[in-house]
């Protein structure tokens, strides 16, 4: 077991790359865009992996990683089923954060915004693409309700399959499809030596993007 002092001393010294206004996009979805391509060219596993955030309405916060699946000028897409507590929480509030750490780049971006459901079209075209056990998956799956067993999952997904087995195309559900969170901050941060990180943020207001940088 680590004792408290061991797990105090947990340190890493930041020192590959350094961010300034001047180095930055006017546009935060360009800049977003920008350190997304250099991780993927990085090789980093799974870099589209964020954590995304919502809340009830008494502000009580949940948190889970789900997957980018697209970037448009709107914002951030993710698929899920809209009766699970994510889907649950975004229905009364429709706020949420985003958050992505690419710890081989010493990078992190922390997005705000409101969340929408994506039109029904996009919902069943990115449904079309997925393999044919995660669209099983997702018609079986009662995400997030109570599951008497692993073994009654299964049962249901062997069903399915056999239900659907000589479908050319199968129906998405209704109960799932598409969010995009429609960002009105950002905040990129660069680690930096001796914990002085740089941290330039993005703020929108009357429309326009405000830049500035905030403290360590």
């Amino acid at each position: 077991m680590l004792t408290k002092k061991e797990i105090a001393a947990m340190r890493t010294d930041y020192r590959k790359h350094k961010l300034d206004i001047p180095d930055v996009s006017p546009d935060p979805l360009k800049q977003f865009k920008k350190w997304f391509e250099e991780t993927v060219v990085t090789e980093i596993e799974e870099p589209n992996a964020m954590t995304l955030s919502t809340s009830t309405l008494e502000g009580k916060p949940s948190s889970r990683t789900v997957l980018l699946k697209f970037i448009d000028d709107d914002g951030l897409a993710f698929f899920t089923n809209y009766d699970s507590r994510k889907g649950k929480e975004i229905l009364k509030n429709p706020n949420g954060a985003i958050l992505f750490f690419w710890k081989e780049l010493e990078r992190q971006i922390r997005i705000e915004g409101k969340i929408e459901k994506i039109t029904k079209k996009d919902s069943q075209d990115y449904f079309d693409s997925r393999p044919l056990l995660s669209r099983i998956g997702a018609i079986a799956s009662p995400q997030s309700e109570k599951l008497r067993s692993r073994q009654d999952l299964e049962n249901d997904v062997e069903e399915l399959m056999e239900t659907f087995k000589d479908k050319k195309v199968i129906p998405v559900p209704s109960n799932w499809g598409g969010y995009k969170l429609k960002p009105t901050y950002f905040e990129f941060w660069q680690g930096r030596e001796n914990r002085l990180h740089d941290r330039i943020v993005y703020e929108l207001k009357k429309g326009k993007w405000e830049i500035y940088r905030i403290a360590p």
